[in-house]
């Protein structure tokens, strides 16, 4: 197995401290999102000007760990029941999403110029290194595919917080976690709990394993009125800035570089995406009784961990925003290959 050298390592923690220097920052700027956005910026800004940064997954893997560990912590039995009633809303966005990146890969095919099938997994709204994956399966451009995430990512993480915090949005649905006190004893089972069920989920290949497992183990001992332990605050500080570091490395000058006519496109239509999302969200706030910011973070084309961590960060209905991107994630997961045969086969034989 290949073991890191000294000087990488000096590298990463380089790395992270400048993270954690401009998380610092961006918090007493009262920034939204300090933790992630601050990390975001100043590694892709120093990823822009040649740094030799780069993450390894053991990296993304804790900082997701803690965010889904986290955000469990919401879901209390009387906000599962509020999510049951809600479900025929979550379908209806599920759908949602899947006609947007359907539109959204029809757009970007025609702006760029790549071949549709490229376009339909670098507009389909889920993670990216799934959605890398269904393209290398399909004879996809890769590479196209990862840099279309990870842009869009950057630009929604960018956009999203930014516009809530400008229109003072915050507050206004009253979800907390069932537990706010640190006990040692059960802090050590609650992580000793989640990480299993991350390396478990690992080792059955599902998609976010590090989210989705540690969030759904901890959803149980929430839900179940089991109080082991909140996670300390500089745990959650720390799994930000490690999402915010990962994505931030993804941004090197040949990233801009390769394809600027495919990447003005990917940010023209990740545009596009979020104007009509927040129509959609407008729709679902005014006829299904939501509030409006909830809304716009529970239907945006963000990630779970990004979308969520906004949710936390300003107050909003933090386990409504999880329960719509995880089941978001989930059916897009299971249908975008079936969906991608049907369409080849029975609307563009071409694609």
């Amino acid at each position: 197995m290949h073991r890191p050298s000294y000087q990488s390592i000096l590298i990463l923690l380089a790395g992270l401290l400048i993270a954690f220097i401009a998380a610092e920052l961006f918090e007493a700027w009262h920034a939204p999102l300090p933790w992630m956005i601050g990390p975001l910026f100043a590694t892709a800004t120093a990823r822009l000007l040649h740094a030799p940064f780069r993450c390894p997954w053991q990296i993304r893997a804790a900082g997701q760990w803690a965010i889904g560990t986290v955000l469990g912590l919401y879901f209390t039995p009387s906000v599962i029941a509020i999510l049951v009633t809600r479900g025929s809303i979550i379908l209806i966005a599920v759908i949602f999403a899947l006609l947007l990146g359907l539109i959204c890969a029809w757009l970007l095919a025609r702006l760029s110029g790549i071949t549709r099938s490229t376009a339909f997994f670098c507009m389909a709204i889920g993670g990216a290194s799934e959605m890398a994956a269904q393209a290398q399966r399909h004879h996809a451009r890769v590479d196209y595919v990862a840099a279309a995430h990870s842009l869009r990512l950057m630009l929604v993480v960018a956009v999203i917080p930014f516009a809530l915090k400008f229109f003072d949005v915050h507050g206004q649905d009253a979800y907390e976690p069932a537990i706010r006190e640190v006990h040692n004893l059960g802090l050590v089972l609650l992580i000793a709990l989640t990480m299993s069920a991350a390396f478990v989920l690992q080792k059955m290949r599902w998609p976010n394993a590090w989210v989705i497992g540690p969030l759904l183990l901890s959803i149980g001992i929430t839900a179940s009125r089991l109080s082991l332990s909140a996670l300390p605050i500089w745990m959650s500080h720390a799994g930000q800035l490690f999402i915010g570091f990962s994505l931030g490395t993804h941004f090197t000058p040949s990233f801009i570089r390769g394809a600027p006519r495919f990447m003005m496109s990917v940010a023209l239509c990740t545009i596009f995406a979020l104007i009509v999302s927040a129509s959609f969200a407008w729709i679902l706030a005014n006829f299904y009784n939501m509030n409006f910011a909830t809304a716009i973070l529970a239907t945006s084309p963000g990630g779970i961990a990004e979308m969520s961590l906004t949710a936390k960060n300003l107050e909003l209905g933090v386990p409504i925003v999880t329960a719509f991107h995880v089941s978001r994630m989930a059916v897009l997961v299971l249908t975008i290959g079936p969906l991608f045969r049907l369409l080849k086969k029975y609307v563009s034989p071409t694609i």
